[in-house]
């Protein structure tokens, strides 16, 4: 399936069928999903192959659920038609088999972004570092007032980009886990925030910004609810690491 706008959709199939060859850069490092770039009249596009489900999956896919591959285009479609930033979607593929789902791909235009949230995290004193936290926050209220809940609002998946005024422009990447809601209450606007950073001080200044734009609660309530849910997130995030780390040392 692709974009209405997409003009060269054979140039974009070519990508699709050579996509396992030495064609492309690799993007990232593959581990799970790979991502390859490649030059499209004078573009940089972005094809996102998806890990190869297993059997239940493929069988889920094919039957009860929408692939990972058109989630993410649905997903960027609507984003972009409620004013919310993400690369532009080009389109999606899906290759089935006698059982199920086998491949699926995901094609958008490649954006080369300053920054994520991840820096904003990892550098205490990067440049700019409060200003560009508090645009977030209004970022990720402007999510909440629109009823978008990204269900990976984490560190990487937030591109950043300093526009021509000097102001910030942000951009979700990784959309295949998204719910849309009429209205989000108090609670689950806190809870959508809670995978950004395990960072004191920084959930302090997020919650500053947030009172301003949200009067029903006070800014105290706000940090109270929201470092509730960071904290809480971190220890199962930890106890899960932990977990992993055990039974790879048992299997070895």
């Amino acid at each position: 399936m692709f974009s209405k706008s997409v003009t060269n959709s054979k140039d974009v199939l070519g990508f699709i069928k050579e996509f396992n060859s030495d064609s492309g850069i690799l993007f990232g490092d593959g581990q799970r999903n790979k991502i390859k770039l490649f030059e499209l009249d004078g573009k940089t596009i972005n094809i996102k192959s998806f890990k190869i489900p297993h059997l239940i999956n493929k069988i889920a896919y094919k039957y009860f659920r929408k692939s990972k591959a058109r989630r993410s285009f649905e997903y960027a479609t609507t984003l972009l038609e409620k004013g919310i930033g993400t690369p532009q979607p080009i389109a999606y593929f899906e290759n089935y088999d006698i059982i199920g789902l086998k491949d699926s791909y995901y094609v958008s235009e490649h954006l080369n972004c300053d920054l994520t949230f991840r820096e904003l995290v990892e550098i205490p004193n990067f440049l700019d570092h409060e200003n560009i936290l508090r645009q977030f926050t209004q970022f990720s209220f402007d999510l909440h007032e629109k009823g978008i809940e990204f269900l990976d609002h984490s560190p990487g998946n937030t591109l950043i980009k300093k526009n021509a005024e000097g102001n910030y422009d942000f951009f979700l990447v990784d959309l295949n886990r998204m719910n849309f809601h009429d209205a989000m209450d108090f609670d689950s606007r806190m809870k959508n925030i809670s995978h950004l950073t395990p960072k004191k001080e920084m959930i302090a200044v997020m919650s500053n910004e947030y009172s301003k734009l949200y009067p029903t609660q006070t800014e105290a309530e706000i940090f109270e609810k929201m470092w509730f849910y960071t904290n809480d997130f971190q220890i199962k995030f930890h106890k899960k690491i932990k977990l992993k780390k055990t039974l790879k040392f048992w299997k070895s």
